[in-house]
């Protein structure tokens, strides 16, 4: 039991081991969808860490090299430790910053340099930063955690260097200035041109079995969802060529429900160079793939979408009206918190299902460190109870000196078991902005697609109580507050089963169903009955 407050019953789900688990954020019915769409890369792909990081970052660092950047930095190695996803970038003043769901200011890093808490608030009022996309970059993907730790290595390595004079946008070195802007751009066109024009693809198929991880299991799961009736899609922002070639290495086992057969077996529709998020919006122009050439077709297409097809670009509306389908029975399965997850359920209402690599290590030092957030919560309990009995009239302040820095020491140990930059979700007890984007537009999510594997295909995922505070603080004694009886609310919560019945639900004056199951729940059910 939590201090001053009330633990619920563990779920029944919780019986599963933690790393099979799918978790839940709203309630979702497996029985109801018809297309489970996936993602490749981080999500059917899992690449291999840190391998394919230092692949990566070896990569960008040696191409801004070429192109002009000091030869010296050609000696940086990556720190697989330090970086972590959902970290910002703020133009002005060079910094990388980890906020909550808010944007208050959690840490602030100045190359590889903690700013201690009055230097960010003489940068940053109140600790406190906007979202303006001109002024901040948000490292959502997994993809982005060598480009972290390099842009914050390159601003160390100036700040350090004597020839080169720190001013208040940027580095000035003789009549040159680098500005922070500059810098940014500079490292995410390498990281662009290492991606989409370099030999990253290459060097990575080259060696699939050093950089891809391997799973006998995902045919399997593929082929349990056809089995069960559903269709299933490949919907990637990959090209063709490296698409076919890491899904033909992911599928390709001798005992697999299709053997010998080509890959796009296992999936009804198959689109590449999606360009998400652009493909929840307004898309690009849909072509057919010549997938013995790579080539594509001239000009728009306009007919039915064939299953043994191969697709290019296009856009959810399009391809939604092709597959037949309205978005709300479409579970898409990806890693990326903005263009997988937030577009497709912000914009076209898609059910999603994000993937969390990272939530293993996660999961591991939460239980394996939980005796920090204990000693966490008790210092909360400490630090309330040193003003229980005090009120407006009292003017000796308590000595809360000790048990502020203890609870600073310990929300400090906490992040460092995670990593120099801390944990995904949370900073002590305040949750990450990646955790507030994806509490807010993940339905479901795990540490891996396998883990559907796990649970039926008519499974139904039931949301845990989310307590606010006035609930979690307050013990269910059964004693009504003295105060609220006396409102008009409170009597009529007080009588409130006296007046209730079916009947009121019938004549519209009570509500009779809360949708806190998934929605149309109740009419599913009945459907399904009648068609026995």
């Amino acid at each position: 039991m939590s201090r001053g407050g009330m633990d619920l019953p563990s779920p029944s789900v919780e019986k599963r081991d933690t790393d099979k688990r799918i978790f839940v954020n709203r309630s979702l019915s497996l029985e109801k969808i018809k297309f489970y769409g996936f993602d490749m890369d981080y999500t059917l792909a899992e690449y291999k860490s840190p391998h394919y990081e230092v692949l990566g970052f070896n990569m960008v660092r040696d191409h801004l090299v070429e192109i002009g950047y000091p030869p010296e930095l050609s000696k940086l190695e990556y720190k697989a430790d330090f970086p972590v996803r959902g970290l910002w970038w703020d133009n002005q003043y060079g910094n990388l910053l980890k906020v909550d769901g808010f944007g208050n200011i959690l840490f602030c890093c100045h190359g590889l340099r903690f700013l201690k808490g009055e230097e960010i608030a003489t940068l940053y009022p109140n600790k406190f930063l906007q979202l303006d996309e001109k002024r901040v970059y948000v490292y959502n993907t997994l993809f982005h955690l060598p480009e972290i730790y390099l842009i914050a290595a390159i601003i160390d390595y100036f700040s350090k260097h004597t020839e080169y004079k720190e001013v208040k946008d940027g580095f000035k070195y003789k009549d040159l200035l680098m500005s922070y802007t500059s810098i940014f751009q500079d490292v995410r066109s390498a990281m662009d041109h290492v991606h989409m024009k370099g030999t990253l693809k290459e060097k990575t198929c080259e060696n699939l079995e050093k950089y891809v991880r391997k799973d006998p299991r995902l045919p399997q799961l593929l082929y349990n969802l056809h089995a069960a009736g559903a269709k299933t899609f490949l919907l990637t922002n990959s090209d063709w060529t490296y698409t076919n070639q890491v899904m033909s290495y992911l599928l390709d086992f001798e005992d697999a429900p299709y053997a010998g057969q080509n890959w796009r077996k296992y999936f009804d529709y198959t689109l590449v160079d999606a360009r998400k998020p652009l493909f929840f919006g307004e898309g690009t122009v849909m072509r057919q793939v010549n997938i013995e050439t790579g080539k594509l077709s001239v000009g728009h297409h306009i007919g039915n979408i064939q299953k043994d097809a191969v697709y290019s670009g296009g856009n959810c509306d399009v391809f939604s009206k092709l597959i037949g389908t309205k978005g709300g029975n479409v579970l898409y399965v990806g890693d990326h918190i903005f263009g997988d997850v937030l577009k497709s359920k912000k914009l076209k209402g898609w059910k999603t299902f994000l993937i969390i690599p990272e939530l293993k290590d996660e999961l591991n030092v939460w239980t394996t460190k939980k005796d920090l957030y204990d000693k966490l919560q008790n210092f909360d309990g400490e630090l309330a109870d040193l003003y229980l009995h005090m009120d407006s009239s009292d003017k000796k302040r308590p000595d809360v000196k000790k048990v502020k820095e203890a609870i600073r020491d310990t929300i400090h140990k906490m992040e460092m078991s995670y990593g120099t930059t801390g944990s995904l979700f949370r900073a002590g007890s305040r949750q990450t902005f990646f955790s507030s984007q994806m509490i807010r537009y993940a339905d479901i999510y795990s540490g891996s697609a396998l883990n559907l594997l796990f649970y039926p295909t008519f499974y139904m995922f039931r949301a845990p109580a989310m307590l606010l505070p006035h609930e979690s603080t307050v013990k269910h004694d059964g004693r009504p507050i003295k105060e609220a009886e006396e409102t008009a609310r409170g009597f009529r919560l007080a009588n409130m089963f006296m007046g209730s019945s079916i009947e009121g639900v019938d004549r519209g004056e009570e509500p009779g169903q809360s949708h806190d199951f998934d929605d149309d729940e109740e009419s599913s059910e009945k459907s399904n009955e009648s068609s026995h």
